[in-house]
């Protein structure tokens, strides 16, 4: 049985992955923390704290994150299957 509580932490392996392979995404496509934060309307410091896991994104957040990185099929499939 998986134990919610280790799922919502910002230190499980598989959410720390995700944001890794979110951050280097962001990376290739060449798109800034302050690019990202604009598209998203939120303060810079809220994609560091995102990036540097001092901050949790739920869902739908993270739908948001895909679309202002115009991210295609193929990552977001990889990002939620791997």
């Amino acid at each position: 049985m998986l134990d919610i509580h280790v799922m919502r932490s910002i230190h499980n392996p598989a959410y720390q992955a995700l944001i890794e392979e979110i951050v280097s995404y962001r990376k290739s496509k060449k798109v800034t923390q302050v690019q990202l934060a604009l598209k998203l309307d939120k303060p810079q410091q809220y994609i560091a704290k995102v990036e540097n896991l001092d901050r949790r994104i739920d869902a739908i957040e993270l739908k948001q994150w895909l679309r202002a990185l115009d991210a295609d099929r193929d990552f977001m499939i990889k990002i939620l299957i791997d």
